[in-house]
């Protein structure tokens, strides 16, 4: 099938044509012809990096009406970045028609800017929850005509707690109306959605829900924790091509290991939550235009960063989610091109990779940590290569060439080829020179992936005792159940606190604990102020207040002061997402249920 015979009008057509366009992908395919032709509502599954703009792009731009400057379409994404790669597409793909206007509107920009452009009058808008509903709230984005309303990457969305305004935003548009939902996982939220706003949807699936890409290679390294960052090195050294991205857990250890990578030599910048917005924008205009060779980022500083010819995806840390090494390793092997994703594991972290397995139906091969004869190898060939393939610009060194070869008269091929590798290579040779072996020894026979509590217990054999607490923050305050870890360690300064059963509500959570570690947990976290609120923690007297609503309920008991306190935290929701209650420090192990 190619695009002529989907229907676009010629105008979208010619645009795509010029981009390099000519036959759809699966999704789009699958979907594009649908809704030019049909007014029902249409759930579509499938993977990060398949197309899904163009998919929903191509034929809203085709049915909107250019006889009215009223807002007809409502775009709905998660970051920035992905506003703004929607809406740099939406104007390629609309180009040659004439009047067409998508505005973006986002957090961390001046909304005066983007309240100018609203004025203005635009066919589609395209916009991140938080910044839209606040639009919506001041009057100045109107949505009451809209024909087509359209949530990509919806379930980042909801992972990413916008969950009240996407509720608030879908509640104010009309009746009449085409939903569109893009997602590349179905969790229950995504469901509830679907029940709830949608009508008699068409469901659209493109490859296995919760799958990873079919043409992305799963290699793994087993190492001790102390010699990860030395496996880093030799993985980008043994891949001298490579342009990746290495997703570490925190911004702290995204900063620590993007300055010592870069003081080791290598091309690389760290992205994550510290960076302003202008220096954010300044990394990824690097990275996209490949000035820079590997990216050192966190999950969510990455979100809505679209390159599509990344080979390797670097998992320096292991996500607590499973989902999201999916969506890791789904941002290599894009547009039919093959990709590895890697992981950096330990002993500790063995038990997770059998459940990301399992999730994401993928063989995971384990790779042994290449040495320093091996990687001297590969960069010496790498480079030869490169020689071989140098275009020569005789224009610049013909003026030389005379001395050069003078100078090199007394001298044998062979010798001149000797010098020459000597010259690039004795720095690495020395480096690399005794190195030591840094795989763990023994290959790990399958039932080692299997957590302590699957092989019969832990601490030989005694079953923990834990305590349920209560914490008076919640999915208001931003706060998943990797915050509230993140935040045990970070407080509690220990590493090794068992953790059961986590229940993050809309304003309080619940959460088992090792009860050795109750007290100190309790001292440690009460009355703390994390981005203007007020922690309160303390023990549950009973279990009513599991079972209580999102307005309370159930009986505590505090070491310190009661009651909560709102949240106040400033800035707007895009700038909060990273840091505070959902990005804190290294996990504990966390005990299976």
């Amino acid at each position: 099938m190619t695009f002529e015979e989907t229907g676009l009008k010629p105008e979208i057509l010619k645009a795509i044509a010029e981009m390099g366009f000519v036959n759809p992908t699966p999704i789009q395919e699958v979907t594009i012809s649908h809704l030019i032709t049909s007014t029902q509502d249409l759930v579509a599954l499938a993977q990060t990096g398949t197309g899904k703009t163009a998919a929903f792009g191509l034929p809203v731009i085709n049915n909107i009406s250019m006889q009215t400057k009223e807002v007809q379409s409502l775009i709905l994404c998660p970051t920035r970045e992905l506003c703004l790669q929607i809406t740099r597409d939406l104007d390629n793909f609309s180009k040659f028609i004439p009047g067409f206007k998508t505005i973006s509107v986002y957090g961390g920009a001046d909304i005066t800017k983007q309240i100018r452009e609203l004025k203005a009058g635009g066919q589609i808008v395209v916009g991140t929850p938080g910044r839209v509903h606040d639009l919506i709230r001041r009057k100045i984005l109107n949505i009451s005509a809209i024909r087509w309303l359209i949530l990509d990457e919806a379930d980042e969305m909801l992972t990413m707690g916008f969950k009240e305004e996407l509720d608030a935003i879908l509640s104010t548009t009309p009746a009449e109306k085409q939903t569109l939902l893009f997602s590349a996982t179905m969790p229950l939220g995504i469901a509830e959605i679907k029940s709830k706003y949608l009508n008699n949807a068409l469901e659209l699936s493109v490859g296995k829900r919760n799958a990873g890409a079919e043409n992305v290679e799963h290699h793994y390294y087993v190492v001790h924790a102390k010699d990860k960052y030395a496996t880093l090195k030799r993985i980008a050294d043994n891949y001298p091509d490579c342009y990746a991205i290495v997703f570490c857990r925190t911004r702290m250890e995204t900063r620590e290991v993007a300055e010592q990578f870069m003081a080791d030599g290598y091309n690389a910048d760290a992205l994550h939550g510290d960076l302003s917005q202008a220096q954010r924008d300044q990394v990824m205009a690097r990275f996209r235009s490949k000035q820079l060779q590997m990216l050192i980022a966190t999950d969510v500083a990455a979100r809505g960063l679209d390159v599509t010819e990344l080979s390797h995806v670097i998992n320096y840390s292991m996500p607590d989610d499973p989902e999201v090494y999916i969506h890791r390793s789904g941002r290599t092997g894009r547009a039919g091109k093959s990709g590895i994703s890697v992981t950096i594991v330990h002993m500790k972290e063995t038990g997770r990779l059998k459940q990301i397995e399992k999730l994401s139906r993928k063989k995971f091969e384990r790779k042994m940590v290449p040495g320093g004869t091996e990687i001297c190898e590969k960069q010496l060939f790498h480079l030869i290569e490169r020689v071989q393939n140098v275009e020569i610009n005789e224009a610049q060194i013909g003026n030389y060439l005379p001395q050069i070869l003078e100078k090199f008269e007394d001298m044998s091929k062979s010798d001149i080829v000797k010098h020459f590798v000597s010259l690039e290579f004795n720095q690495l040779l020395d480096y690399y020179k005794n190195a030591r072996d840094l795989n763990i020894k023994a290959e790990l026979p399958r039932d080692q992936f299997a957590s302590r509590n699957e092989r019969g217990g832990d601490r030989g054999g005694d079953r923990l005792k834990f305590t349920k607490l209560f914490l008076n923050a919640g999915k208001k305050q931003n706060l998943n159940a990797s915050g509230l870890i993140g935040m045990i360690n970070e407080y509690s300064g220990r590493r090794n606190i068992e953790i059961g059963k986590i229940d993050i509500q809309r304003k309080f959570s619940f959460f088992e604990i090792d009860s050795n570690f109750e007290r100190d947990l309790i001292k440690a976290l009460n009355n703390v102020v994390i981005e203007g609120h007020v922690i309160n923690i303390g023990r549950v007297e009973s279990t009513a207040g599991q079972e209580a609503s999102n307005e309370g309920g159930g009986s505590f008991r505090s070491e310190g002061r009661s009651g909560g306190g709102g949240y106040r935290g400033g800035g707007n929701r895009e700038g909060r997402r990273e840091g505070g209650f959902n990005d804190r420090g290294d996990r504990p192990r966390r005990r299976r249920n």
